[in-house]
């Protein structure tokens, strides 16, 4: 979806439009930020959120990963093997 510009709004059918709720200091960062970057209101924050969701997602696939490593080399023995093993040697 394309980031809207300032002055070129346009509201596709299918774009939903959204009432949020922020204290005002922060609308006034919001639209400074989006000025300096030519960017509407609306297009800033859905560039800000597009942003957001990609990187949580990012860190929850890294943390899933770290999760499912690779299993340990087992010598080639299966690890009910390595059970019996364990218990003949106590």
């Amino acid at each position: 979806m394309p980031i809207l510009a300032v002055g070129h709004t346009v509201y596709p059918e299918d774009v939903p439009k959204v009432l949020i709720s922020m204290p005002e200091d922060l609308l006034r960062h919001v639209d400074d930020a989006a000025q300096r970057r030519g960017e509407s209101r609306s297009g800033f924050i859905q560039r800000i959120a597009e942003h957001e969701i990609v990187e949580s997602n990012a860190q929850l696939r890294k943390e899933l990963e770290e999760l499912l490593e690779p299993p340990l080399d087992l010598g080639g023995r299966t690890a009910a093997e390595l059970v019996r093993e364990g218990r003949d040697t106590r």
